[in-house]
This record gives structure tokens, C-alpha cells and sequence, in this order.
């Protein structure tokens, strides 16, 4: 072992198993491990109230592990993650930093102007790949070009050699000794005083750490991955490997993850096992598409706010904070969807399928920008991961040249007979709908008025009707697909200027995202205080919690429902401002965004002024992205 001493930058790798920047530094002598919590940094993509959760018990598990080892987590709440890493680095003589890659746009920028900095100063800086299979700029074409479909990269991927090597947990770290202003997990500020109560209901359901990660990952592959191509698709029950929120946070490795499904390839292949190798297949597939979002924001890193498909920025998009609101409060009138957006509010997760089927329902029927989609889903979801959501959002919008295509319209009814068929998912939700009989659960409105009347649902009381019927959102949308068609020849034939045509929702960008509150008396605050607060549990069954599936810890289940107080909120106060779930989290912080989004943003106006994008070309070569990766002047849905 060296004499080096080095800082170890933990980020979203919270594990000290297979994690390559911690075997390195242990490898070299003396370790000072830290998490730099920068709000300020974050910008717009400060995360929600359950991804914060996540993130604190995270390190609390993380901190527990390395002080077995022999040294302690530095935790620094910090206004400057370069400024924390040099009196870091000044309080304890360390000459080198160590971290493993981020890819998402805001990281590609900050890890490049610290890596400039540091090197000035005579800093040694190695960044590892800690999150990948392979890194973005090791898979291109055949004429170094960057994939634009997901299938011509996912085979190169299959197709490259692979090297199975983990890092194993290191067994003793020495501790570099030295002054530095630290701060404990509370004072790190990732949850206040009124969050606690409403989190307390998702330690029921998840166990964070990287132990437990390991866990949960065992239990899937032993007992749930043989039946994973049957069972996935199953909206009200845990069928999937619910290994993404782990994945996100870096608790679990992803090579680990992808050589253990390989052995079980391999093992069904020889016994001829032909459900264990398609579910290998799908799973795998899965993990791609995660590897695919990592690909897509290296090369293209302005994909969280423009899509990829240029033809898309002709898109009249119908830009109402009304409907906007009716979506996110799970009121649209189509049972499926609004199941789907009540338990994400709720419980901060819903199942992939569900994703797929409230996003289409947001972009197709009511035409609302896919940003706003997207950052409401960063808002509030458990496993918010801006790379996969971006990869989702833009899928669903078509705008990606493998994805849906933008006049495909599936109806929830249909969507729901398919995925919930006996409206048990439904019902669990819409507290409302639960004596609707099984004929009519995805459409009450088609239903006689003695069945409605039996089962106590008054459509537009209790229950709205459709924001808007099926035929009438098909219309909309072709019309704006033929609105789009000619708003682009007209610029390619010169005669519109296609600088100023833009995404008509960048008009509103300053305007106020409605929050949703459970309170009934106050105007919007700045800053709220239920911030995405879960609803108390009203009805248990046998007196059970709504666990996830892990074994080691299940206890009992419970179905969350929304309760009576937020069903009259729901009813009687439409016409009342909601607000973004993160927005208390948001105002806590100084908007000092560099990158433009077109989202509306909190109730509080910004005066930031937003940084023009270049978008790369999508045959860009490889040098020319590495090079662009490399100017400090321009930056950078999938679930289990």
C-alpha cells in the first residue's frame, strides 16, 4: 500500500462494494472520504421530497459501513462543491481527488470545471467509471458516430468485450487525518421537521443502503427474475425487480448486476429453459435502456430540454396549467391514469407500464410539453434519475427516432382491460370507484345510471368526467401534428425564420407550476411546508404496510388510499392553485440556473438567464463529442 493520501467524492455511488474511485485511493494509502450536499448547484433539478429521503438514509448506511472499515464520512453542506473540495483538500494535505462519472448534464459541466481548476492548482484528479457497462464514448458506429436508436447500440454493446471485473470491499481504510468543517446528517438539511411524518411511511415500504441493495437484488434473481417476462407487466403487484431507486443512488452495482443475470442466461440456456432466457433477455434489455439514457445525455446533453427529433420544436403544444393540474391530481376522469398519478404522488413510485401510460396520456391527449412531464416526475418520484426520465419522456413524445411514433394514441380503457383487468389497481386508488363492478371500472362514464347510482359515483362530483373524450384528443393531436408539418416547411422553404420558432411552452417559462397542497385555507406560498406530503393510511388490510418486496424485512401490507380530506380538496377546490411537490425544496434554494428549462417554475419568479444551447449534429463524430465534452462553454423511463 502507497503514502498517497487522497479524496474519495462520493455521489451517486453511496457503496463500497465494486466501487472503483474507493479501491483506487485504498489501493494508494490513506482515504478521506466526503458528500458535498450543494443545493445551489442543483438548479432546477433539485431533488423531491422522497429522493431526498432516499438520499439521507442512504448515507447514514454509508457512513455506518465506512466507519467499520476505520474511517468516517465527512458530510459538508456547501455553497461551492469546488470551494468544500479545496479546503478539503487544504485541511488534509491530500494532493490527489478521486470519483467515479456522472452523465447527466449539470454533472458533465461542474466535474469538468473541477477537474480544470485542481489541475491548476497541481491537483491529481481521476474520475472512474462506477455507473456503466461501458463509458459513452466507447460505443460508436462503424463511422464514429454517436447510435441514435436504442437496438444498433444495445447490440454493439452485447458484441464488445467484456472484462468481469469487481472490486471487492475494501477490508481496513486508513483514515487521512486532518481539519475540516463537517456537518452532521441533519444538519445537511435533506429533511426538515415537517417532512418527517410523511416520510415515515416510505422506510415501510424501502430499506436505502447498499447492504440492503444487495439483498433485494438476491431475493429478484432467486425467486422473481424466472418469471420475470410474464409476471412484469403486472400494474398492482410487485413484479418488477424494483432495483432502480438502488441502481440510481449507486448502491448496487450494474456490472455486478449484469454478470449475476448472465450466469442465470447461461444456466437456463444449458437446461433449455426457454421463460428463464427470455426473462434474462427483457431484464437485460432493461438495463441497456438505462445504459442507453447514460449514452444519450453524454452525446447530446441538450435532450433535457429540446428534443432530439429537431421536427419537434414545430409542435403547437397546448401549454394549460389547468389540464396540467387535473393530471398531476389524478382527476382526468380516466381511472387508469389517475390511479397511476395518485399513488406517485402518494408513494413516490408507480409501476414502469404506469409510467408509460400517464406520460402518453400527458403528451397525446392533452398535448401538454413533455418537459413539464419531466419535471414533474423529478419532482416526485423515489427513483427520480434525470437520464432515464429524459430517455422516457422524449421516447413517449416521439421525439427520438426509435420512439413512439407522435400520432400513436392508446386509450386508457384499452390500456386498462390489458394491465389491470380485474381493476384491483384501480380500486386500491380511487377510493371512489371501489364498488364500480369490473365491466365498467376503465370507463364509468359509459355505464347505465342504475350501476352507477349502486355503486355511489356521481360523475363531475365525486368523480369528474373526462377532461376530454378520446375522439376529440385524436383530432387535437392530428391537428397539431399537420400544424407542426407546415410551421416546418414553411421554415425550410425560408420564408419563417426557424431561429424564433421554437417550443411555444419556453412563453410561459416563468410562470408558476401549481402546487398541490392539503391544506384548504392559504394562497400558494413560496415556501410550503407539505411539500409531496403522502396521505395518512386510511384502510389496512390485516393491519399491514405497503412493503416492497424484500423478504428479509416484510412485514405486513397496506394499501395507501388517498384520504377524505384530499378527496375534498380534489372536489371542491379545483379552481385552487397547486403546487410542484418539490417546490418547498426549491425555494429553499437561490435559482441561480445556467441552463435553461421550460418548465414553469416555482410560485416565486427567477431571474436567471438561461444559456442558448448548440445541438450537436446527431452523426457527430467521436472526436468532435469528446472535444465538445471537453469545452467548458457547452454542457451536457426506464424502470426494473
Amino acid at each position: 500500500m502507497g503514502s498517497k493520501k487522497t479524496i474519495v467524492w462520493f455521489r451517486r455511488d453511496l457503496r463500497i462494494e465494486d466501487n472503483p474511485a474507493l479501491a483506487a485511493a485504498a489501493r494508494d494509502g490513506g482515504v478521506f472520504p466526503v458528500y458535498i450536499w450543494c443545493p445551489k448547484e442543483e438548479e432546477q433539478f433539485y431533488p423531491g421530497r422522497v429522493s431526498r429521503w432516499w438520499l439521507k438514509q442512504s448515507l447514514v448506511y454509508l457512513g455506518q459501513s465506512l466507519k467499520s472499515l476505520g474511517v468516517e464520512l465527512a458530510l459538508i453542506k456547501a455553497e461551492s462543491t469546488l470551494a468544500a473540495l479545496l479546503g478539503c483538500i487544504e485541511g488534509t494535505g491530500a494532493r490527489k481527488l478521486v470519483f467515479n462519472n456522472l452523465y447527466d448534464p449539470i454533472s458533465l459541466v461542474r466535474d469538468h470545471s473541477i477537474k480544470e481548476k485542481l489541475a491548476e492548482r497541481g491537483i491529481s484528479v481521476q474520475s472512474y467509471n462506477g455507473d456503466l457497462l461501458y463509458e459513452p464514448w466507447e460505443i460508436y458506429d462503424e463511422k464514429g458516430h454517436a447510435f441514435t436508436t436504442f437496438d444498433a447500440y444495445w447490440n454493439k454493446c452485447l458484441h464488445m468485450p467484456t472484462e468481469p471485473v469487481l472490486h471487492l470491499p475494501p477490508w481496513r481504510l486508513v483514515l487521512v487525518a486532518g481539519t475540516v468543517e463537517k456537518c452532521s446528517i441533519e444538519e445537511l438539511g435533506l429533511e426538515n421537521e415537517l417532512e418527517k411524518s410523511s416520510n415515515a411511511l416510505l422506510g415501510r415500504g424501502w430499506s436505502p443502503g447498499w447492504s440492503n441493495a444487495e439483498k433485494v437484488f438476491t431475493e429478484f434473481v432467486e425467486h422473481h427474475l424466472l418469471d420475470y417476462s410474464k409476471n412484469r407487466q403486472k400494474v398492482g403487484e410487485n413484479a418488477t425487480s424494483l432495483l432502480s431507486p438502488y441502481l440510481h443512488f449507486g448502491e448496487l452495482s450494474v456490472r455486478k448486476v449484469f454478470q449475476s443475470v448472465c450466469m442465470k442466461q447461461i444456466l437456463w440456456r444449458r437446461e433449455q429453459n426457454s421463460q428463464g432466457e427470455e426473462s434474462v433477455k427483457l431484464f437485460l434489455k432493461a438495463i441497456g435502456l438505462r445504459e442507453y439514457s447514460r449514452y444519450l445525455c453524454f452525446n447530446f446533453p441538450f435532450t433535457h430540454e429540446r428534443s432530439l427529433l429537431s421536427n419537434l420544436k414545430y409542435f403547437p403544444w397546448n401549454a394549460d396549467p389547468g389540464h396540467f393540474k387535473a393530471w398531476r391530481q389524478g382527476r382526468t376522469g380516466y381511472p387508469l391514469v389517475d390511479a397511476g398519478m395518485r399513488e406517485l404522488w402518494a408513494t413516490g413510485w408507480i409501476h414502469n407500464r404506469i409510467r408509460v401510460i400517464v406520460s402518453s396520456f400527458s403528451v397525446k391527449f392533452l398535448l401538454l410539453p413533455w418537459k413539464w412531464g419531466l419535471k414533474y416526475f423529478w419532482d416526485t418520484l423515489l427513483d427520480a434519475d434525470l437520464e432515464c426520465d429524459i430517455l422516457g419522456w422524449q421516447y413517449i413524445s416521439g421525439s427520438l427516432p426509435d420512439g413512439h411514433k407522435l400520432d400513436r394514441l392508446d386509450s386508457p380503457q384499452i390500456q386498462g382491460s390489458k394491465y389491470d383487468p380485474e381493476g384491483e389497481y384501480v380500486r386500491q386508488w380511487l377510493p371512489e370507484l371501489a364498488r364500480m363492478p369490473t365491466e365498467w371500472i376503465h370507463h364509468p362514464w359509459d355505464a347505465p345510471l342504475t350501476v352507477l347510482k349502486a355503486a355511489g359515483v356521481e360523475l363531475g362530483l365525486n368523480y369528474p368526467k373526462p377532461i376530454i373524450d378520446i375522439d376529440s384528443a385524436r383530432e387535437c393531436l392530428t391537428e397539431a401534428i399537420f400544424k407542426m408539418w407546415e410551421m416546418e416547411a414553411t421554415a425550410k422553404a425560408g420564408t419563417l425564420d426557424s431561429t424564433i420558432v421554437v417550443d411555444n411552452s419556453s412563453s410561459i417559462e416563468n410562470s408558476a407550476i401549481p402546487k398541490v397542497i392539503l391544506e384548504e385555507k392559504g394562497p400558494c406560498p413560496t415556501i410550503s411546508s407539505n411539500d409531496q406530503k403522502v396521505p395518512s393510511v386510511q384502510n389496512c388490510k390485516n393491519g399491514s404496510s405497503n412493503r416492497k418486496r424484500p423478504k428479509h424485512i416484510e412485514e405486513e401490507k397496506c394499501t395507501n388510499k388517498f384520504d377524505n380530506h384530499m378527496t375534498e380538496v380534489s372536489t371542491s377546490k379545483t379552481n385552487e392553485d397547486l403546487c410542484s411537490t418539490a417546490e418547498s425544496s426549491a425555494s429553499k434554494k437561490h435559482n441561480s440556473s445556467r441552463i435553461s428549462f421550460s418548465v414553469p417554475q416555482s410560485c416565486s419568479s427567477s431571474d436567471s438567464r438561461p444559456v442558448e444551447y448548440e445541438s450537436p449534429d446527431i452523426n457527430q463524430s467521436r472526436q468532435e463529442r469528446i472535444d465538445l465534452e471537453q469545452s467548458s462553454s457547452k454542457t451536457g423511463a426506464i424502470r426494473y
